[in-house]
């Protein structure tokens, strides 16, 4: 139990909130507290009867406890905690502008494309973020299939669809991170090309603080925003990424 308590505790502060509410969410529908009923997405119900927590809890409810809910936490802890440790170490404050982005994006387009749950197409977003920022690190599917991380969202879409699920979670994720991923690191790199998404300063006063941000931590390539420059120093970059490519293998 105190391995596990301790394991808690050293999640990074934002992967930790989200998939507590995750799983406490999930625990009182188990329960009979509340039923999906009173969690989905619906915009009327949201605008016209102001039950405005819909939108947070139609992120945050996985179906109830089985394999689809474990594979799910499963995929939502691993690549969140991933990411907030990885490309957004020391930048708390970005990593949860990168989820108010992932929600209004995912709220926008479900009003239009009538999905109830957001919260498979917004693990996809952070899976796709995630496997753009480390392009050289190589996957295997349930050993079946081995592939570089860019991918990933790909075998996912395509393991949904032999599932016989609704594909259009899993586009819409791919869409939003693909959205975030040209805003935050491809146009900024451009000619003439700037910042989109500048995280407001009172998000950054509200989570940054000095003991957030180690002065030691030098991040690798492939967890610097952009991932690797492309075409430049290839060789080199191959070396560097052979490393993480023993870890993926058991991803």
């Amino acid at each position: 139990m105190q391995p596990l308590l301790q394991a808690y505790q050293d999640m990074p502060p934002v992967t930790r909130a989200y998939t507590t509410i995750c799983v406490l969410t999930t625990l009182a529908v188990q329960l009979d507290i509340v039923t999906p009923f009173h969690l989905y997405f619906n915009w009327n119900l949201i605008l016209y009867h102001f039950e405005v927590w819909r939108l947070l809890t139609s992120f945050c409810f996985f179906g109830t406890f089985g394999f689809s809910f474990l594979f799910n936490m499963i995929f939502t802890y691993r690549y969140c905690m991933m990411l907030e440790e990885g490309s957004f170490r020391g930048r708390t404050a970005d990593f949860f502008y990168m989820f108010i982005f992932g929600a209004v994006f995912m709220i926008v387009t479900g009003i239009f494309v009538q999905m109830v749950f957001l919260g498979q197409a917004f693990t996809i977003m952070l899976v796709y973020v995630w496997s753009r920022r480390n392009p050289w690190i190589r996957m295997n599917f349930f050993g079946l299939i081995t592939f570089q991380a860019p991918y990933l969202p790909w075998v996912l879409l395509l393991f949904s669809l032999l599932l016989g699920n609704n594909v259009i979670v899993d586009f819409m994720g791919i869409a939003c991170g693909h959205f975030y991923y040209f805003l935050e690191d491809v146009f900024p790199r451009q000619r003439n090309g700037f910042r989109v998404l500048e995280t407001p300063r009172f998000i950054k006063w509200l989570f940054e603080t000095r003991e957030d941000i180690d002065p030691d931590y030098q991040p690798l390539p492939e967890e610097q925003p952009g991932g690797f420059n492309w075409g430049e120093g290839l060789g080199q970059q191959q070396d560097a990424g052979d490393q993480p490519a023993q870890d993926g293998n058991n991803q």
